[in-house]
């Protein structure tokens, strides 16, 4: 059940008139009253006596006992009340309660306080009334609405469980605005799948998204072609800024801006700042060195950089945690900009799930999450990837990665009961899900063959080392398809100088792995993460590998426990 308080108005008359006619789309069906202040107004839709004018001079009549100075500016309050598409359909007495007790809640009308305001409630569709109200009580004195938004919320959550409905999360006021309806029939009529709002939104995020100053970030902005207006100060400074789409535009033709504070909290111009100004003054952080080029060793970075954040996250202070979430919102962001065509819609809408899990009451501490921005900025300087070859295998390789910081970031919310960020990223989890498959399909269909070509004395050897690394895990990674992978994936370890039993017990050791729906998938990125080995094999045939290696080796984790060993002579 979603409540919403819309704009306060001038005229009951042309709020009436919009609630009782069929509607611009014609989805106003059957309009008529369910409830109202005195259980007895006039309903102009079932009453061929009644008219619209006869209620709207009932419902102001207060007005009248105040005199012109005191009577407020805007005294129309309005709110919509709407069901889930999957909720039973409600009769109009339990649409009548629901009235009720959301201008209690409000603190329009309290039987209990005898003089309240008056009010009427209207349905003209299956799932959702609308309520108009006069901001004047019966006695000239106004009704305190403070904080009336998150009573009527409070009381949308009490009645979805009395009545059997879809429960919805709590919010915390942290979340982006909601598109208005009327945005919503525009985008409809102009074809577009989501309202001009959330498509700048979603540009602005990926504009961000690594960047490190405000030139680059606006140049982005331009370069996506959105228009763009800056608030300066008389003094020059930058203080604010708006952005439109070209071909949004008002009744007099003129596009329509938007705040950036007003797309989302967080891409505010201070907020966005604070970014920047981290960067340049992180703890404890060396100079960044010049990142390579190409797209593959951007998502090789990428996945290094969220192999790390999980445990931050996982145990982590609480600020600096937050500032990771934060940052892997922009990581997606800026996967999901240079994907290939395969990959890029479950990535697109992962970034877009993320987004409201990117942000929470715990304020951010900016400046440790420089490594999960810098492998961002890499993404978008390395351009779009092929999305076949080593780019493909990389993508997936970050994309697991990813999968598990964001299944981090969900128990971290869960944790804090942060509901609804907790659902976002759960849904954000589920789309990196099918994009990993997507992702992952041809690079691991190529480590599968090589698998099974393994002569036998060799795979029986791989399947000793599983069994010593990993004896509780053992069988059930044998069941698994994905097990030639693996064992593909271990002989190259071992040809690369490690040892593959001690590199395997360390790669299932360091992070859970229930949330995987195959460990051996997992396993096999993790190692050649951690090996340094080539992620895309299907043109390389073993006796050639080493040479792949040693293009690689500067990107091998800093020296440490990776199970490095001499070759046996």
């Amino acid at each position: 059940m979603i409540p919403r308080i819309q704009k306060r108005g001038q005229r009951t008359l042309g709020l009436l008139y919009y609630l009782y006619e069929p509607g611009k789309y014609e989805e106003h069906i059957d309009p008529h009253l369910v409830a109202s202040w005195d259980h007895n107004a006039p309903d102009p839709g079932r009453d061929g006596s009644a008219t619209l004018q006869q209620l709207q001079q009932l419902l102001d009549q207060p007005l009248e006992n105040i005199g012109e100075s005191e009577r407020p500016k805007k005294h129309v309050w309005h709110l919509s009340v709407r069901n889930a598409a999957e909720d039973r359909i409600l009769s109009d007495e339990e649409w009548g309660d629901i009235a009720r007790r959301m201008v209690a809640a409000a603190g329009i009308d309290d039987p209990d306080q005898g003089a309240g305001c008056r009010w009427a409630a209207v349905r003209h569709a299956d799932d959702h009334i609308h309520i108009v109200a006069t901001l004047v009580r019966e006695d000239g004195y106004k009704p305190d609405l403070d904080h009336d938004a998150a009573r009527v919320q409070a009381q949308a959550r009490a009645l979805e469980v009395e009545l059997g409905l879809r429960r919805l999360n709590k919010g915390d006021g942290t979340a982006a605005k909601r598109p208005t309806s009327a945005e919503h029939h525009k985008a409809e009529r102009q074809g577009r799948q989501r309202t001009a709002r959330e498509e700048l939104r979603e540009t602005v995020r990926r504009a961000v998204a690594g960047a490190t100053s405000e030139e680059e970030f606006f140049d982005r902005l331009a370069a996506a072609g959105l228009l763009i207006r800056k608030r300066v100060a008389p003094s020059g400074d930058l203080l604010g800024y708006k952005v439109a789409l070209p071909d949004d535009r008002n009744a007099k033709d003129e596009p329509v801006f938007y705040p950036g504070a007003r797309l989302a909290p967080d891409l505010s111009l201070p907020r966005i700042r604070e970014r920047w100004s981290a960067d340049s003054h992180a703890p404890n952080t060396a100079p960044r060195e010049p990142a390579p080029s190409g797209a593959a060793s951007a998502r090789r970075r990428t996945a290094s950089a969220a192999w790390q954040a999980v445990l931050v996250v996982e145990i982590g202070d609480d600020a600096v945690a937050a500032a990771y979430i934060a940052a892997a919102g922009e990581v997606l962001d800026a996967l999901a900009k240079t994907s290939a065509a395969h990959t890029r819609s479950e990535l697109r809408e992962a970034a877009w799930a993320f987004e409201r899990a990117s942000r929470s009451h715990v304020r951010a501490e900016r400046g440790h999450d420089r490594a999960l921005r810098q492998a961002a900025r890499d993404l978008v300087r390395s351009g779009p990837a092929l999305g076949r070859g080593e780019d493909g295998a990389t993508t997936a390789m970050a994309i697991d990665m990813l999968f598990f910081l964001i299944t981090a970031a969900a128990h971290w919310h869960a944790k804090k009961n942060h509901a609804q960020q907790a659902a976002a990223a759960r849904q954000a989890a589920e789309h990196l899900r099918a994009a990993y498959q997507a992702a992952a399909a041809q690079p691991l269909g190529a480590l599968y063959q090589r698998g099974r070509r393994l002569n036998r004395p060799l795979r029986q050897r791989q399947t000793a080392v599983l069994r010593e690394a990993l004896p509780e895990l053992a069988e059930q990674i044998l069941a698994e398809p994905g097990w030639y992978a693996l064992a593909a994936t271990l002989a190259d370890t071992e040809s690369a100088d490690h040892d593959p039993a001690v590199l395997l017990a360390e790669a299932a050791g360091q992070r859970e792995l229930g949330s995987a729906e195959s460990v051996s998938d997992v396993l096999v990125w993790r190692l050649r993460r951690a090996a340094g080995l080539p992620a895309d094999t299907t043109d390389v045939a073993p006796e050639h590998q080493g040479a792949e290696r040693s293009t690689r080796r500067a990107e091998r984790p800093a020296p440490g426990r990776t199970g490095s060993r001499s070759r046996r002579q």
